[in-house]
């Protein structure tokens, strides 16, 4: 049998079927996709590495223009304090904040096709003219009042810079990638991100900024704003900003708001042809510090951003003490007029001052030869009291915060050698007193700190129309039973308050003892007393008195008192309050000595 043939030697099964799904195995092939791999193996790292910079890059850049408008937030309502004070210039702040947040992210599509240039380049522009518009719309005020002014001002300012930026921002957080992340919070993230850490910026620096401006001129109001000028023209250069010359011009030449010798010397001008002059000025913590002299009249005081913290005649000669120039600062020196069970020698007793001004009460309190201590916040106007009004050296001062101070001092204030005989709280600062000096824990510190038969006096200025007096009357009160209470000014008829518009503002000192026994009476006035001052013989002794009836149960008065944790009580009505402060100060220096700062 013949065997059978033996078949060939079969070729592979890739040639055989070419089309099939082996067929990628051929040598070839094989050698063609192992290059692939390794091409991708060694373009892989340099991939990842240059889009992550990217991503860093984006990130970082959008964290800078977030970090710069929450700074610029509050660099805003320092510069627009001098003119309106703090309280009105915030009032419709956050709406403002808001509104160009929200037109910012909006926009960034549309501003992006509208501009032949990058949005960044106009950054920088934006920035040189804020100041030179601040300082434009300020000579207005009269005609806006703070009705208008800070929103307007605000509106043309920090309005178009958060806009643009954030515009930018949302721009650049398009390529962001987010796709490790859940789909809705990858959509979320970058704008309620973006508000979030804007927002903990201006809560940060909010904080912050006022404990060190002043320090030099970068720090000041101007000089911040110009700061952050060169910041965006340093990460935006460009042709356009040749644009920008004219307002820094402007700022380095002509505007009197900023803090150099060249603007001191124009500003100086500018107020002799109205009659003033200004004696020296500077930033600090509780704001804008000028001391101003009308030489017309023949007085001086210390302006603190649109308010004044105290003033006195200069055109009388000095003997003991100065002349007051407000009749409140002496009723606070009857103090040591109310009788006590023991009488307390001038020369045996001690005093507490909370808040200085230019020191007028502690003067007077020093001349009688009583152991004064001062406690005041603000370094600078201890410096200016000293320097530019006739506060006596023998004092002792302590630049502190009152809450602080009087709650240390009070967990140690076992025996009367750390008790005072007097206390004097007298702090006014814009328009409005600061709240936490009034809360129920506060005046409880201070009953602490003196001595079971002392006696407090506690200056508050507001607005007898709402119920800011009662809350603060009724939170003493309930720490001090014993109380009579008199205004500096006797209250004008309906017909008068309702003419000039601009409430019942006043201050109103309450004087305090700790005795339930007895009431609360003035002894006989001397003429030692009076330290020879014409004004102390007029208002040394206590006038015009009302009743805890004549101030409670006023409309929105729901019988509360401030607490440490509820001081929005008091806050909410210190707005109202701030905008009548402001009226009234229109009326005692004019407007364009507050314009030109």
């Amino acid at each position: 049998m013949m065997a059978p043939k033996k078949n060939a030697k079969s070729p592979p099964k890739s040639e055989t079927n070419k089309d099939g799904p082996t067929a990628s195995f051929t040598q070839e092939n094989f050698e063609k996709e192992l290059r692939s791999l390794s091409e991708k193996a060694k373009n892989r790292p340099s991939f990842n590495r240059k889009k992550i910079g990217q991503q860093a890059a984006m990130h970082l850049k959008s964290i800078s223009l977030l970090l710069f408008i929450g700074i610029y937030s509050n660099v805003s309502q320092l510069a627009l304090s001098p003119i309106y004070g703090s309280i009105p210039s915030a009032i419709n702040h956050s709406k403002v904040v808001m509104v160009a947040c929200f037109v910012g992210w909006s926009v960034n599509l549309l501003l992006q096709r509208v501009l032949p240039f990058k949005p960044i380049k106009l950054l920088p522009i934006i920035a040189w003219y804020i100041p030179v518009v601040q300082y434009a719309v300020g000579f207005f005020t009269k005609k806006l009042t703070t009705d208008w002014g800070p929103v307007l001002t605000e509106m043309l300012t920090l309005f178009p810079i958060m806009t643009v930026s954030v515009a930018i921002v949302a721009t650049w957080l398009a390529d962001a990638d987010f796709s490790l992340l859940p789909p809705w919070l990858a959509d979320a993230l970058p704008g309620f991100g973006s508000y979030g850490f804007f927002k903990l910026v201006e809560d940060i620096s909010a904080k912050a900024l006022p404990m060190y401006v002043g320090g030099n001129l970068f720090l000041t109001r101007m000089g911040m704003e110009i700061w952050l000028a060169l910041t965006y023209t340093v990460i935006a250069p460009s042709k356009l900003l040749l644009l920008a010359l004219p307002a820094v011009i402007h700022t380095a030449l002509f505007n009197t708001h900023v803090m150099t010798g060249m603007s001191m010397s124009s500003l100086q001008g500018k107020y002799e042809a109205e009659g003033w002059k200004v004696i020296d000025r500077g930033e600090s913590l509780t704001g804008y510090l000028s001391v101003l002299e009308n030489t017309q009249v023949g007085f001086r005081a210390l302006r603190c951003d649109h308010s004044l913290l105290g003033g006195e005649w200069v055109k009388f000669p000095v003997d003991k003490v100065a002349e007051p120039i407000y009749g409140v600062f002496a009723m606070l020196e009857a103090v040591r007029l109310v009788e006590t069970e023991e009488p307390i020698k001038d020369l045996e007793a001690t005093a507490l001052v909370i808040g200085l001004g230019i020191g007028t009460t502690p003067a007077a309190l020093v001349m009688h030869g009583i152991d004064t201590t001062v406690v005041e916040i603000d370094p600078l106007v201890h410096a200016f009291a000293n320097q530019y009004f006739h506060l006596p050296a023998n004092h002792t001062p302590i630049v502190d915060d009152a809450v602080k101070f009087a709650r240390d001092r009070a967990a140690i204030a076992i025996t009367d050698a750390w008790k005072y005989d007097y206390i004097v709280h007298d702090v006014f600062t814009g328009g409005a007193e600061p709240v936490s000096l009034f809360t129920l824990e506060f005046i409880q510190d201070l009953a602490t700190l003196l001595k079971e038969d002392g006696v407090i006096a506690i200056n508050y200025a507001g607005d007898f129309l709402l119920p800011s007096p009662a809350l603060v009357v009724r939170t003493i009160k309930t720490v001090f039973p014993t109380c009579r209470i008199f205004r500096e000014n006797p209250r004008e008829s309906d017909e008068e308050l309702e003419a000039h518009g601009r409430g019942d503002f006043t201050n109103m000192v309450i004087f305090c003892t700790k005795s339930t026994e007895r009431g609360l009476k003035f002894r006989a006035m001397v003429p030692e007393d009076t330290l020879k001052s014409k004004a102390r013989q007029a208002y040394l002794m206590p006038q015009n008195e009302v009743t805890v009836e004549d101030i409670y149960g006023v409309e929105g008065d729901d019988g509360a008192i401030v607490r440490k944790n509820e001081t929005g009580r008091l806050s909410v009505w210190h707005e109202q309050s701030a905008v009548g402060h402001w009226k009234v100060m229109r009326t005692v220096i004019p407007p364009i000595i507050w314009e030109l700062w």
